[in-house]
């Protein structure tokens, strides 16, 4: 997959816990097969040696699909994985450093949360930003309080690059987001946790062909 060649529109973002017994790579597999546009392996109380082992089984569902493979954070399973990207928030390791430790052909991707990060982000040539928390979310209660849709679009629009919302989106209010022009929503339990995560999907895949500009 080229560096630019990615979509954001439904982007799943595994948790091991929402996931439960059934299994991350479970999920994955019904979200790919229902309109899953990139996948991020974020696991942030696990070592390096499964993280890798699930890397693995994750790059073998998806590679066949033509879907890239996204690691927060850990810059070391990405490279080990030859995944696609990373995705790296304010506390993580800073823009600059990752694209020298990544080179010029790996996808980025930022976390951004207020107006400052998005300044800020506005001056690196970063592939994507995330927009957070763009809701109320029970998956990370340190995100800050809920941005909302105008907020979220206005951070996006100052950034000036490809932009995701992520925190509290489920198929009640991806809409509105798609409309305002986010390329795309980031989803977490609302697709791990759901009764049937590929039922999700297709539902995020529907708004979003209904509502997004692009």
């Amino acid at each position: 997959m080229k560096r630019h060649a990615f979509d954001l529109g439904v982007y799943l973002v595994t948790d091991r816990a929402c996931c439960g017994p059934r299994g991350v790579e479970a999920v994955v597999r019904a979200a790919i097969e229902n309109g899953a546009t990139l996948v991020q392996l974020r696991d942030k109380h696990v070592d390096a040696r499964p993280m890798l082992a699930l890397g693995r089984q994750l790059l073998a569902l998806l590679r066949p699909a033509g879907i890239g493979l996204i690691v927060n954070d850990r810059i070391d399973v990405a490279q080990a994985l030859d995944a696609e990207g990373v995705h790296i928030g304010q506390q993580d390791m800073a823009y600059p450093d990752a694209r020298r430790l990544l080179g010029p052909g790996k996808i980025i991707g930022i976390s951004v949360g207020s107006e400052a990060e998005a300044r800020e982000a506005a001056g690196w040539d970063a592939d994507y930003v995330g927009i957070a928390p763009a809701f109320a979310t029970a998956t990370k209660p340190d995100a800050g309080a809920a941005l909302g849709v105008d907020e979220t679009a206005r951070l996006a629009r100052i950034t000036g690059h490809r932009a995701v919302a992520i925190g509290g989106i489920d198929a009640t209010n991806a809409a509105p987001l798609y409309a305002a022009g986010l390329e795309g929503v980031a989803v977490v339990s609302a697709i791990c946790a759901a009764p049937d995560p590929g039922l999700a999907t297709r539902d995020f895949a529907r708004t979003m062909h209904a509502h997004r500009r692009r």
